[in-house]
């Protein structure tokens, strides 16, 4: 007797804790403590779908506290499609407490789209700063201003999907300063009106496809850089010098090539005038053999040549005396 007893108190235990396995009985009492109907056949259910009861019902009393109004099966689907329900459901109360319409179909696709819902609905209430990077810029005069800016933005949740993020800003402003100081005539009047900038920057409407709303531009600093323009004046004339100095060479190896043509020619002439020389003998030679040249006719011959090299050697020495 006291062995059947034993089975049936064994079995009656397995059976209470596999049903509370299977049936969150805990949390069904929380639901109903809290004032939310949930039925144990739905929580059954959730754990046959593979959703987490604790995952839904949680976020699900905290909604109807907060005076929320959604539905199991949304916060069901939503988790199923790979969302943050408790995530999803903060924002709607912080959203709802800020007076800010936020439906549940545009938190959640918020969410789905990878961005933080309830940190989009923080910056909605209280506006962002975003710091840029330094942004160098070159004005008329050709002077460097290196310049940061801080950016004021608030989310705007209804372009938070498919909107762009604070990359896009950023680089928008940077480029909005850099067009602004190159439209200026001296960077003096831009350290003496620094908000001129961001101003004209303002006026561009950077934040048009973004998911934030541009509320401020401040610059917050700007410094003087390197004089670019005096930098590009001097890499000119480094260059034209370079240009002349190579048109100077090329004139240069065209003389060189002129004079050693000209020397090419003179060595020429003077070897055919060895060649005409050499046939003086015997020209002189044949007149003597035909009779056409007679012994006084030679010696006129070789005074004029003696006379011809005198003269030749005074003409040189007088030269030399000249360059000395």
């Amino acid at each position: 007797m006291d062995f059947t007893l034993l089975i049936i108190a064994s079995a009656a235990i397995l059976f209470f804790l596999v049903l509370f396995t299977i049936i969150p009985v805990g949390l069904w009492v929380s639901a109903l403590a809290a004032g939310v109907r949930v039925s144990l056949i739905s929580l059954v259910a959730m754990r046959l779908r593979r959703v987490p009861p604790r995952s839904i019902i949680l976020p699900l009393i905290k909604a109807d506290k907060a005076g929320i109004s959604v539905e199991q099966n949304q916060l069901e689907a939503h988790f199923l499609a790979g969302g943050n329900v408790d995530r999803v459901v903060d924002a709607r109360i912080a959203a709802d407490k800020a007076r800010i319409t936020l439906p549940f179909d545009r938190a959640a696709a918020i969410d789905l789209a990878g961005r933080d819902v309830l940190d989009a609905v923080k910056v909605s209430v209280n506006p962002r700063v975003i710091q840029t990077p330094n942004v160098s810029a070159v004005a008329k005069d050709g002077i460097e201003l290196i310049s940061t800016a801080r950016v004021t933005v608030r989310a705007n949740l209804e372009r938070l999907v498919g909107g762009a993020g604070e990359e896009t800003i950023i680089a928008r402003v940077g480029e909005g300063i850099v067009s602004s100081i190159g439209s200026t005539n001296s960077h003096k009047s831009v350290l003496e009106n620094p908000d001129t900038i961001s101003k004209t920057v303002l006026a561009k409407g950077l934040d048009s496809g973004t998911a934030f709303e541009i509320l401020s531009i401040d610059i917050a600093d700007v410094n003087v850089g390197r004089n670019i323009g005096a930098t590009l004046q001097t890499d000119q004339a480094e260059a034209d010098k370079n240009v002349a100095q190579a048109k100077a060479e090329e004139r240069r190896a065209m003389a060189v090539a002129a004079e050693q043509e000209n020397r090419a020619l003179v060595e020429e002439m003077r070897a055919k005038v060895v060649e005409a020389e050499a046939e003086v003998p015997l020209a002189i030679a044949e007149a003597f053999r035909d009779g056409n040249l007679g012994v006084m006719d030679y010696y006129n011959i070789q005074n004029i040549q003696s006379d011809t090299r005198m003269r030749s050697n005074i003409a040189q020495a007088t030269d030399i005396e000249v360059e000395e």
